[in-house]
Order: structure tokens, then C-alpha cells, then sequence
């Protein structure tokens, strides 16, 4: 549009109203604007979409809008469905309902606690239970049958460079030299349990363990399953139990 520069000062030819134009300096200062504008498209193009969409049920020969209805309960349903799943599967393992497990189950070790005060013997000498740190404890009932299972654990103890310990109180002290030959691949050392300190704080099931940590702290292992595995906990057994996880 022409202004003449004859004509009163902000009116053109045509006689119509001033109008106050801005032009800026810098014209990224329209950034704003041209991304209103654009999202007033997006938006316009949303609602022809959905128009387009819902236009068929709005007819006559499809029952109006009252074929809406029924769609739209439809889309809730499947939305309720949708967020309960997803809330079953995020489900956080603290607010998780646990099964207790028993620790032999997996061969895997129970709580950590301290080994308990009392003495047993060792190659004819009497030492303190709390001196037989960093080592494998292996609790072996009277006529276990578990010889499989002592080999198993002495070759892993081997691998591990861990002390070993075949443990018997009572009847079972009477099979322990046996034992402790045939199966304890060289490095088991036979330890006589004569008060039963062990046997008594830990109730051994079936052939149990004792993980016992650099801190005279232990984990338990009961009733061993066969193909056992516990060598990535004798590894840490240079450790102070505490430190573990």
C-alpha cells in the first residue's frame, strides 16, 4: 500500500484509519510469532483429523451420536487396561510381594552373623571357631552320603584358594577321617566338633555349609542341591562379611 506524503500524516489515499505498525530491527525477534502460528496449524490440522474421523458415526445411517458413545467407552476401557499392565510391570521390587526362599534351594548363603563362641579340634590341637577365618565350613551329618557333593565343594574351594573344613559332631565324628580322605581332594582339613558349638547354632540340614568371612562373620548354605555353585561367594571370602553385599 501506497502512503502519500501529501495526505495527514498516518492516512493513505483511501481516508482509512492509522494503523501502528513495529517493524523490528532484528528480525529474529518474530521467532516467537512464527512458532505460535505454527502450532495454531498443528493444532487446526489435529482437530480436521479427529473431525474427519468421528464424522462417519455423526450420520444418520451410522445412529448418529449415539454410536459415539459405545467408541468412546471403548478407548477408556482399553486405557484402564493399558495402566493397570504398566503398573504390574514397573512394579518396584521393594512394594514386590516376596516368597521366603530356603538358602540351600539355590545353594546360594542365608543372612551374615557372627560365628559363635566355643572351640573344636584341629589335627589334635583345640582352637577357637572364630580363628577359622576366610574358609569353608562344611557341616557333614552322620551317614550323609553326600561324597559327590564334598568332592564338588573341595574342587571349588581349590579353585578359589580357600581353607576347607569337613565339620562332624556326635555319630558322625567316627566317619570323619574317611571322608575327609576320599573326598576332600587333598586340602580338606577333618575339624572334631565335640561340644557341637557349631551344630547347635546353625542346625545344619543335609550337607550345610559356613562361608566365614575375614571378620569371623558367616553366611549359611543348607542342604546343598546337587550342581551346586558356590564359587563367586568363596572368592570373597578374603573379605570382611560387612563389606559384602
Amino acid at each position: 500500500m501506497l502512503v502519500s506524503f501529501a495526505s495527514e500524516p498516518g492516512r493513505d489515499d483511501g481516508n482509512l484509519p492509522p494503523v501502528n505498525i513495529v517493524i523490528p530491527d532484528d528480525a529474529r525477534e518474530l521467532d516467537r510469532d512464527v512458532l505460535a502460528y505454527h502450532r495454531e496449524l498443528r493444532a487446526r490440522r489435529r482437530r480436521q483429523r479427529l473431525m474427519r474421523v468421528f464424522r462417519p458415526f455423526g450420520r444418520r445411517e451410522h445412529g448418529g451420536h449415539a454410536a459415539i458413545l459405545p467408541l468412546i467407552a471403548t478407548c477408556v476401557a482399553l486405557s484402564m487396561l493399558a495402566g493397570a499392565m504398566l503398573s504390574v510391570i514397573t512394579i518396584s521390587p521393594a512394594s514386590a510381594p516376596t516368597v521366603p526362599q530356603s538358602p540351600g534351594a539355590s545353594g546360594g548363603p542365608g543372612e551374615l552373623a557372627t560365628l559363635p563362641q566355643g572351640t573344636v579340634s584341629v589335627n589334635g590341637r583345640t582352637v577357637a571357631v572364630r580363628t577359622l577365618v576366610s574358609s569353608a565350613l562344611a557341616l557333614v551329618p552322620a551317614n550323609c552320603g553326600c561324597g559327590t557333593a564334598l568332592r564338588r565343594l573341595a574342587g571349588q574351594a581349590a579353585a578359589a584358594d580357600v581353607d576347607l573344613y569337613f565339620v562332624a559332631s556326635g555319630r558322625a565324628m567316627s566317619q570323619l577321617p574317611s571322608l575327609t580322605a576320599r573326598y576332600g581332594d587333598g586340602a580338606a582339613v577333618a575339624v572334631y566338633d565335640t561340644a557341637d558349638v557349631l551344630g547347635a547354632a546353625y542346625h545344619p540340614v543335609g550337607l550345610t555349609v559356613l562361608l566365614v568371612y575375614s571378620d569371623a562373620t558367616a553366611k549359611v548354605s543348607r542342604n546343598l542341591p546337587p550342581g551346586f555353585q558356590l564359587g563367586s561367594y568363596l572368592s570373597e571370602l578374603a573379605l570382611p562379611g560387612s563389606t559384602i553385599g
